[in-house]
């Protein structure tokens, strides 16, 4: 291990592969970016709740960034590759060929989305077994595993592709077999989706419970029997047919992958946060909690607010002439219109749950709709205005929720840190702080999930001696947002009434439903 008496000029690739795009990034082992590229990938959604993508595509997508944030380096100097990626079921025949996931048959879409909720009746029957392993991803599971998804094709699309399945890859563990040719599958997939223990193993008794004893039968081969921790270097590294596709050295240590949100966690958790001030100094790192700000966490939320607000066509035209992002035009709008008041009391009679597609966390409840209540008649820009902060602030009550459940179950927690695409947002930032009464910490590097993801091909690589030592040399504070502890009162109530708007959800759904 070179540890601390590393040689200047070691290189890492961290590859990211998200819902709407792959991105790509050389990183130092300061965990400073030097190169960054991204590409669009495909989406299709044949119908209502069936998302869907190819393997084909995106592995192309990896190939085309990775090429270009190598340009005009020594390749040589590159040490390690790591990958991230949404938790999708990839399916391949016994060949590794691409089988389909839906009634078309086309095979190019191999690849059941995160975000599909088509096992909705089979997630059912699953949560209904009440099975011990449910203890281990809340007590219920989430639409979006990977047993639901499973469960469907086998009693929907049993000869065009169940019976045809030689292998179901998680995403990221698909990737870092297509680098390798080593089919091990990485801890942090298995246990966040497939329902494996860290100490023991796979349970024989809840695939034969739910109907998937093909799977017990064939001892874990299609899903999974050998399993490595996030960072392990995988077989003899990359293969000379995956070097020739990315553009980087046959050989250079390839690492066990990691589901994306989980790369931002490892990118930006392990900073040194001494001389800040804050309460997690000295602390273990379980007293922090990351947040990845990404699309699943709540972009499509607020996306979906802001654009079918009928002043939205205003709101582009002026963000447009100003050159800036309708985000960034809404943020200092707001300023514009709060007065002498702090922004956030503006909603004091405006309050949004936010979950338009069901709650994954920490409700489990994919039958949840978005609420809105204290709408007026008006419809200006100003009423768009207040519409994204409530949603904003919704978004930031969800994670106060989550924290809740987290401090219930035990975890003592005192520090934020953000990453993804809206802890680049102000308003987002500081919400998070006010609500959850924590201050937040940014890294210095915006893209933590790219870093994520290099700090595993770091380890892997060898040239650090743990993952905690690569996270501590390659994640690095940027900025503390500090909470307004003066508008702590406020925040209390609107809290309250959060919680009160999906009490009354269930209420509503209770009183349909009766006689």
């Amino acid at each position: 291990m070179l540890g601390g008496d590393q040689e200047p000029g070691n290189y890492y690739v961290g590859v990211d592969v998200g819902t709407g795009s792959v991105r790509a990034a050389l990183v130092d082992q300061r965990g400073i970016l030097l190169a960054f590229a991204d590409q669009p990938i495909n989406q299709w959604e044949p119908q209502f709740n069936h998302h869907e993508q190819s393997s084909e595509d995106i592995w192309a997508a990896c190939c085309v960034v990775t090429k270009q944030v190598v340009q005009g380096i020594d390749v040589n100097q590159i040490r390690g590759l790591g990958f991230d990626a949404t938790c999708s079921l990839v399916v391949l025949d016994k060949q590794f060929r691409p089988l389909p996931v839906n009634h078309e048959g086309d095979a190019h879409r191999n690849i059941i989305m995160w975000l599909d909720h088509r096992a909705v009746s089979q997630v059912r029957r699953i949560n209904e077994t009440k099975h011990s392993v449910l203890q281990c991803v809340g007590g219920v599971m989430s639409v979006e595993m990977q047993a639901p998804k499973l469960l469907w094709l086998k009693e929907n699309l049993r000869e065009t592709c169940w019976d045809k399945a030689g292998h179901f890859f998680d995403l990221p563990d698909f990737l870092s077999w297509k680098a390798t040719g080593v089919t091990a599958r990485s801890l942090c997939s298995l246990v966040c989706k497939w329902t494996y223990s860290a100490e023991k193993g796979w349970d024989d008794s809840f695939w034969k419970m739910i109907g998937l004893e093909d799977f017990v039968a064939d001892n874990y081969n299609k899903i999974g029997n050998q399993v490595l921790p996030p960072g392990a270097s995988l077989g003899n590294g990359l293969t000379p047919e995956a070097a020739k596709d990315l553009g980087l050295p046959a050989g250079i240590a390839v690492a066990a992958s990691l589901i994306d949100a989980h790369a931002g966690g490892l990118g930006v958790i392990g900073a040194d946060v001494r001389g800040y001030g804050l309460a997690c100094e000295g602390q273990p790192v379980t007293s922090r909690l990351a947040v990845i700000c990404g699309t699943s966490s709540c972009h499509m939320g607020i996306d979906h607010m802001v654009q079918g607000h009928a002043a939205f066509p205003e709101l582009q035209a002026k963000a447009t002439a100003r050159c800036q992002s309708v985000y960034a035009y809404l943020n200092s709008h707001l300023d514009l219109i709060k007065k002498a008041q702090p922004v956030g009391f503006l909603t004091v009679d405006l309050h949004v749950w936010p979950d338009f597609h069901g709650n994954r966390s920490p409700l489990a409840d994919l039958t949840l709709k978005g609420m809105v209540t204290g709408l007026k008649l008006s419809q200006d820009l100003d009423d768009l205005a207040i519409l994204y902060l409530a949603t904003v602030q919704a978004i930031a009550f969800g994670t106060r929720l989550i924290i809740e459940a987290m401090e219930a179950g035990g975890h003592s927690i005192s520090t934020l840190f953000l990453c993804g695409g809206l802890s680049k947002n102000p308003l987002f930032v500081q919400m998070h702080a006010d609500i959850t009464g924590m201050p937040v910490v940014l890294s210095q590097e915006v893209e933590s999930v790219l870093v994520g993801a290099a700090i595993l091909g770091a380890c892997a690589s060898g040239d650090f001696a743990s993952v905690q030592e690569a996270m501590a040399r390659m994640s690095k504070v940027g900025k503390v947002v500090f909470p307004r502890l003066e508008d702590k009162r406020y925040y209390d109530k609107k809290y309250q009434v959060f919680l009160k708007l999906v009490e009354h959800q269930k209420e509503y759904v209770a009183i349909m439903k009766g006689d």
